[in-house]
């Protein structure tokens, strides 16, 4: 019995360690975006949303260094527009944190990318 649970975990560990870049990005956006839908409770306290929102903020400031950078192997359209969302994202954080806007459009525009994120992912994995 022993064994068995010894191989079912070091199984795990090695499946979990060769986890694909995108599978990771996605890991990240689902837990934000996790936080912000917790933090959309009307009773959640202030520390909470202002929490979720912070690390929404520096996934997308994240986001926004990586598209901007010479570097960055993705087509320009698509750094163009991950850089526009992360503008829009830091001025509608701030209106949220004001109290004068919801956090649906945040967690609406994270759960598009992680839509974008696990479609990439599939064909990736399909060879395509």
């Amino acid at each position: 019995m022993y064994e068995g649970a010894l191989a079912e975990g070091g199984y795990r560990q090695s499946v979990q360690s060769v986890s694909t870049p995108r599978s990771a990005e996605y890991q990240i956006f689902a837990r934000v975006t996790g936080k912000l839908a917790a933090a959309k409770d009307t009773s959640a306290p202030f520390a909470k949303i202002a929490e979720a929102i912070h690390d929404n903020l520096r996934l997308w400031t994240a986001i926004a260094l990586d598209v901007a950078s010479e570097d960055n192997k993705l087509p320009a359209e698509l750094r163009s527009k991950l850089f526009y969302l992360s503008e829009f994202t830091r001025a509608h954080s701030a209106k949220a944190l004001a109290g004068d806007a919801p956090l649906d459009a945040l967690i609406d525009i994270n759960t598009c990318v992680m839509r974008g994120l696990r479609g990439n992912a599939t064909q990736q994995e399909a060879g395509q």
